[in-house]
């Protein structure tokens, strides 16, 4: 079955991690082309979920000022990794799907979601993962919240690793022609700087 993710998904932007190759900064506040780089995000993915989520684990109030719920890590798994984010989202969502994209990946295509789905449906699978650059990329996925105990048992027990978890269920590979767009992410303040030498306007949409 193909989700539309218009009705049936609510995204999720995940900025709750240390951010620790930029220093302990936190990155999704961090300025490309005038702006937050958690605005692109938002701008990109809002349009193609029913409800945009933020995880967040520090300046939640900045977070706000965006439009969006903003969920926080369960103190016991706080700074666990973005699974501890896609947990705290899966206990408030009003919908029956998430779907997952980081902070650092401003760039997002419009038919992220789309995309996403499809390959849930052709494959008749459980959850979908992005693929790219020879791996795996865990961070953007698409999953049912009926996984929530599931996960928490994961996280409970000392697990850790997204992509560990998420190949238990067994993902539909989601591949990206544009996958430079997607996966055009910022860990370091050597790639912020390059990306904002390239960014051109019309990629602010």
């Amino acid at each position: 079955m193909v989700i539309d993710c218009q009705k049936m998904a609510t995204g999720l932007i995940l900025s709750g991690g240390r951010a620790e190759r930029m220093g302990g900064q936190d990155k999704g506040l961090l300025p490309l082309a005038g702006e937050p780089l958690i605005a692109h995000g938002v701008r990109r993915l809002r349009p193609q979920v029913a409800e945009l989520l933020i995880s967040a684990n520090r300046h939640q109030y900045l977070y706000r000022t965006f439009g969006c719920r903003v969920v926080s890590d369960d103190p016991q798994m706080r700074f666990r990794g973005p699974l501890a984010g896609v947990l705290a989202a899966m206990s408030v969502a009003k919908t029956p799907y998430l779907l997952t994209a980081p902070c650092d990946s401003p760039l997002l295509p419009p038919d992220y979601a789309q995309r996403m789905s499809e390959a849930l449906g052709r494959k008749k699978a459980t959850v979908s993962v992005a693929f790219g650059r020879g791996c795996w990329q865990p961070v953007f996925a698409l999953l049912p919240v009926a996984l929530q105990d599931d996960l928490t048992a994961w996280l409970v027990a000392g697990q850790g690793g997204a992509g560990r978890w998420l190949q238990r269920h067994q993902p539909a590979q989601v591949a990206f022609a544009d996958e430079a767009m997607l996966l055009c992410n910022v860990n370091t303040p050597q790639d912020l700087a390059r990306l904002e030498a390239e960014f051109q306007p019309d990629q602010a949409l």
